[in-house]
């Protein structure tokens, strides 16, 4: 991946590089872990066979190409971010090694070290800079839009074991990351016209029409001779001063009793069939009925209709393309995060204490952290578990015919993993053939000649 050089400074424009809008208004601690850009970084990771230089004795793990002094990563800096990954994970006091939430806490502080490498690293790579100053400003700014007193912040610094400095690391991170999503919306490719007609077409019938409709007075009753006798007098007299008389009397349709069973903009295909049907073919004005409904029996007078409308292309284009904007962002960024990640992970080397699954030199296991361990076991306590996992990971074709402007990679064809009562069964074909199938005939070997 070779990025195109970015602009020098944080907008591009002359100003500063404060983050702005609701993001900047959260409190710090959902503030700093809940970037969009370092949230897509969680996606898991396949180990790559590269070189691994050693790590200097002191250092945690080292980045390579990365700016400055930044690429090297102390190993108290790691320690201290395993403390404050185990103060967001609600833990009163760090936990020690050989602790399993020791494990998780390291996990993460490496991980997000790491990913504050990346980031400022491709920063510096598409000349985006961040003077303290900046950050500074911005910092302040949050502190009053978060915290109601300087008490309170001080309150959620012993909280959550963070120090100014590293407030201050954080909202660099966040303001080099807003800044390469503004970069990276503009790398993303924008909309064809052929694309928004495409997409028009595809999703007039859906999206851009609106049915037919009936405005429909009706007599609903389970009484067949209420029902004719509603029909008789309707018949007699259908206005609408009448139909409010004669709804009160007979209907039992508490939605439309009081107003003179008036049910306004009936669309098509909403009613039962065959009244559906009835009710769109009848001329305005006339009274019919008693149809027989699943409900009980049905008195109606079509008294208004509605045709079809469909929105032309022009009157919707900018809609459309603002749909199709965002969903190619969207995909272009997915895909530039995940080309982003490879790349900076097989330049990332940690020491063996603080290997992840970030760290180009990782080893795993292979097996599928959310698998029961009794799934790689040849004779797991307890029996085999409930389904395990594919042995390796599985592409997720469409289903056919579905792929279309609207959902350009189609619905997924469901996939599943082999239930336990089916693990065990042979395959079919290994002791005989699939059921219906009859095996075809073989040849007898003919008579010996006995010479009589």
């Amino acid at each position: 991946m070779s990025p195109d050089r970015g602009r020098k400074g944080t907008s591009g424009k002359g100003g500063g590089g404060k983050a702005s809008g609701p993001a900047a208004a959260r409190r710090l601690g959902l503030l700093v872990f809940g970037l969009a850009f370092v949230a897509l970084f969680a996606i898991v990771a396949i180990s790559v066979g590269v070189g691994n230089p050693s790590v200097p004795s002191g250092d945690a793990a080292v980045v390579e190409d990365a700016p400055g002094d930044i690429g090297k990563v102390p190993v108290a800096k790691v320690e201290h971010a395993i403390e404050l990954a185990a103060a967001q994970a609600g833990e009163k006091t760090t936990p020690k090694p050989g602790d399993p939430k020791y494990d998780e806490a390291k996990e993460t502080a490496v991980n997000t070290v790491l990913e504050g490498v990346w980031i400022q690293g491709l920063a510096d790579q598409w000349g985006i800079e961040v003077s303290d100053k900046e950050v500074a400003a911005e910092v302040k700014k949050v502190k009053k839009e978060s915290f109601k007193s300087e008490a309170e912040f001080q309150k959620f610094l012993k909280e959550s074991h963070y120090t100014p400095a590293d407030v201050h690391a954080r909202v660099l991170i966040q303001m080099l990351s807003k800044e390469l999503q503004e970069q990276l919306k503009e790398k993303a490719p924008t909309p064809s016209q052929s694309e928004v007609k495409a997409y028009y077409e595809a999703a007039k019938d859906t999206q851009f029409t609106t049915k037919p409709s009936r405005d429909v007075r009706t007599i609903l009753t389970k009484d067949s001779k209420k029902a004719e006798e509603a029909a008789d007098a309707l018949g007699k007299d259908n206005s609408a001063k009448n139909w409010e008389e004669v709804a009160k009397k007979y209907s039992e349709d508490p939605t439309t009793k009081e107003s003179g069973g008036l049910q306004k903009a009936v669309q098509e295909g909403t009613l039962e069939e065959p009244l559906n049907a009835e009710v769109f073919g009848t001329p305005e004005g006339e009274l019919k009925g008693p149809t027989k409904s699943k409900g009980g029996y049905i008195v109606y007078e079509v008294v208004n209709s509605t045709p079809e409308s469909v929105q032309e292309l022009k009157t919707v284009e900018s809609q459309v393309q603002s749909t199709l904007a965002q969903r190619d962002e969207q995909e272009y960024f997915a895909n530039f995060v995940s080309s982003f990640q490879t790349e900076w992970k097989q330049r990332s080397f940690c020491a063996s204490e603080f290997t992840t699954e970030r760290c180009a030199n990782f080893k795993g296991s292979g097996h599928a952290k959310t698998a029961p361990e009794g799934c790689y076991e040849a004779s797991p306590k307890g029996g085999l578990p409930e389904a395990c996992p594919a042995p390796v990971s599985q592409l997720v074709p469409a289903l056919p015919g579905t792929v279309t402007p609207l959902e350009p990679k189609g619905k997924p064809l469901a996939q599943r993993p082999i239930p336990k009562a089916e693990a065990g069964k042979e395959a079919a074909g290994a002791t005989g053939l699939p059921e219906g199938v009859v095996p075809a005939p073989t040849e007898e070997a003919p008579p010996a000649e006995t010479g009589e």
